[in-house]
């Protein structure tokens, strides 16, 4: 339930957009929703990750830009930004000796710190790798393509690399007697 709830902007900006091929309006409906879900989240648990708030900043600043602005290209790069912070942050973190995804993860999966440290790896690759398709796709395609890009193109990528890093982790969880 909880990737259908972070999902919730994405799809509402895809079915705003499909609809009206206004992307000031699908931006705009984004960012309300971003939003009202951010002040949803923190009123319900008291807190938001980091992430959070960087995508609840992000939305505000880049959607905010786009509408204030009347220009597609801010909500564009907006994935783009997110992904490389992601990227900064857990790499930042390896760097600095904490390890961002088992700070994160460490309470439900025990794994060896080789292992948080390769898929820390692989996580920042894989979004290092997002930001560029992001760029390549609005850059080289229509609006209406990267919108669709945007919904399934990018969630079919990471459901891809959910399912390689699960058969990675596959062979390193903790075998049960």
């Amino acid at each position: 339930m909880k990737i259908l709830s972070d999902l919730l902007a994405v799809i509402l900006f895809f079915a705003t957009y499909t609809l009206t091929k206004d992307m000031i309006l699908a931006t705009a409906v984004a960012l309300v929703v971003g939003v009202v879900q951010a002040a949803a989240t923190y009123w319900k648990h008291k807190k938001l990750d980091t992430m959070q708030w960087v995508g609840l900043i992000l939305i505000v600043v880049m959607g905010g830009a786009t509408i204030l602005l009347k220009d597609d290209r801010f909500i564009m790069w907006k994935p783009t930004v997110l992904f490389w912070i992601g990227a900064l942050l857990l790499a930042g973190s390896h760097f600095i000796g904490k390890n961002g995804l088992k700070a994160a993860m460490g309470k439900e999966i025990q794994l060896a710190d080789g292992v948080w440290r390769n898929l820390t790896f692989a996580w920042v690759g894989f979004l290092i790798f997002m930001g560029l398709a992001n760029i390549f796709v609005f850059q080289n395609f229509s609006k209406d393509f990267w919108v669709s890009y945007k919904l399934f193109g990018s969630t079919g990528l990471m459901i891809v690399f959910f399912i390689a890093q699960g058969l990675y982790l596959s062979r390193h969880l903790p075998r049960e007697d």
